[in-house]
């Protein structure tokens, strides 16, 4: 599939140090508890008194962590405050060519975390700042859930071919600081 074709959903977000970790944790587990059709087993995140789904597996919690931390570490440690953390869905498909058969992971659908850090000036400046953001993640929910529960959300996704595990896709998260990926 075309990389111009594929279908992407974009999730700006300003945050400050006190809130970095916890918001994108959240992001992460709710776009993957929307995203990984397998059996998983829900829970719940609190982040500045919004209500987040995320997925309780120790692995992907495992990697949610790990691409976390690498974000805050490139942004803590680089001259730039902003970067991206990208999830790219795929499906594997049979790759003929003329001497041998294999599997290719072809992208069905991308989500683009735009993370920038900001700092609050004062405890006024840093309450409205909280009080805007909680307003970001539940507009960033409700885009996740009317874009997955729409038409459009729903045609993307390939037929599934096997339920066993806690994807049946292979997904891929990569964590970019000043456009080059990190960690």
């Amino acid at each position: 599939m075309n990389n111009a074709l594929l279908p992407t959903i974009t999730i700006p977000l300003e945050l400050d140090r006190s809130t970095i970790k916890d918001v994108l944790h959240g992001v992460l587990h709710s776009i993957l508890f929307h995203r990984l059709f397998g059996t998983i087993k829900p829970q719940t995140f609190e982040v500045l008194d919004v209500t987040m789904p995320g997925v309780s597996d120790p692995e992907t919690e495992r990697l949610v962590d790990e691409k976390v931390d690498a974000f805050w570490k490139g942004i803590e440690g680089g001259a730039t405050k902003r970067g991206q953390i990208i999830i790219t869905l795929s499906e594997k498909r049979v790759k003929k060519n003329w001497f041998s058969i294999g599997e290719e992971e072809v992208p069905w659908e991308q989500w683009i975390i735009n993370a920038e850090l900001r700092q609050p000036r004062n405890d006024l400046d840093r309450q409205n700042f909280h009080a805007t953001l909680a307003s970001a993640l539940t507009k960033t929910i409700h885009t996740m859930i009317s874009y997955t529960s729409s038409e459009k959300g729903r045609a993307v996704v390939p037929p599934i071919t096997n339920a066993t595990m806690i994807s049946p896709f292979p997904f891929n998260v990569v964590v970019k600081v000043g456009n080059v990926e990190i960690g």
